[in-house]
């Protein structure tokens, strides 16, 4: 996790806040300011602003329009290119399950004051918003807007308004306008819970997306992996992953490798992923893992060619790698997937 003084929120989200305050009625100028931000820190497109000071505004837009569910709200006035290209990887990806494995993946993109996960539970796939141990605890209503849109997503991902989730627990207090909170998501939902999270029945997760498309998917993948680099120069794990996705199709890289392209001796680079919990072996293998269930979800790549792209020297290393991760073969994966062999 980044240093708490130094966490940041795409700016799209304070855009977001923006054209809500200014539907609502509310001038949003004035806010802006008393949060610390500025009409033209929103301006940039790849921008980004303070934790703290996108937290305050959350808190001033609650209170200027005296509505508690101000986050239902926001969530409406997203745009597809609010996220820079995350709303591309997902709606390019094979299933729902795929959507938000690669949102999950990619969160933090979109701020780094706390994480989205997305996991198996019993008969539900849960999506957890998570709070870090330390640092800026979120406003209820940045939580209520991400829920939101975790739910309209998937409806517009399935083509379908009707589809709701199981259940969705909320940490924030009752809020005057529940009616609000049922309506957005037409499932149970409690307050005053444990967690934030949304649950979906899990038959629904391999449901197949008409906008389908890998090769896009894969590319706005990279698309997140540069900028999250350029964002975070000084966080070695993101620096890593992003030399690994480039290097891999050229053979397994090495440490001495990616130490050379960071313009770090090798023994630094071990250090400092020390220092973030990590080492370059899991990185090398979590980083793989990924790529090859981007790839596998390409009917026009063969698994012969997704071990080559992954820099194995042969398809039985590769096979041998991919059921340690999955308990799948790569062509088992595939027909699980609906996908040819």
């Amino acid at each position: 996790m980044v240093h708490n003084a130094q966490q940041t929120v795409l700016a799209s989200w304070a855009r977001v806040i923006r054209r809500t305050l200014d539907v609502s009625g509310c001038d949003s100028t004035p806010l802006l300011i008393e949060a610390g931000l500025s009409n033209a820190m929103l301006d940039d497109p790849n921008g980004r602003c303070p934790a703290q000071a996108m937290a305050r505004l959350w808190r001033l837009s609650a209170q200027a329009t005296g509505d508690d569910a101000f986050g239902l709200k926001a969530a409406r006035q997203v745009m597809p290119t609010s996220f820079h290209a995350l709303w591309q990887a997902q709606s390019a990806s094979q299933t729902l399950k795929d959507a938000f494995e690669r949102v999950a993946r990619h969160f933090r993109v979109v701020t780094e004051a706390w994480s989205l996960s997305f996991t198996p539970q019993g008969d539900e796939h849960i999506v957890r918003l998570l709070a870090p141990a330390s640092g800026i605890p979120p406003e209820p209503e940045a939580i209520d807007a991400a829920a939101a849109l975790v739910v309209y997503t998937a409806r517009l991902l399935l083509g379908n308004r009707a589809v709701a989730p199981t259940r969705v627990e909320l940490q924030r207090a009752v809020p005057l306008n529940a009616d609000a909170y049922a309506r957005t998501f037409r499932c149970p939902v409690s307050f005053n819970a444990e967690g934030n999270l949304i649950a979906w029945p899990s038959a629904l997760m391999d449901t197949r997306l008409e906008g389908a498309n890998p090769e896009l998917a894969r590319h706005s993948e990279a698309l997140l992996t540069t900028y999250l680099a350029g964002v975070h120069k000084e966080n070695t794990v993101a620096q890593v992953r992003a030399c690994l996705t480039n290097l891999l199709p050229r053979g397994e890289p090495s440490q001495t490798q990616v130490a050379q392209q960071l313009n770090c001796s090798v023994r630094t680079l071990q250090r400092r992923l020390s220092d973030q919990q990590t080492s370059f072996t899991d990185l090398l293998d979590q980083t793989r893992q990924a790529l090859a269930l981007s790839h596998l979800a390409d009917p026009a790549c063969s698994i012969s060619e997704v071990a080559y792209l992954l820099g194995f020297a042969d398809t039985s290393n590769f096979t041998r790698a991919f059921r340690r991760w999955t308990g799948q073969s790569p062509t088992e994966h595939r027909r699980a997937s609906g996908l040819p062999g």
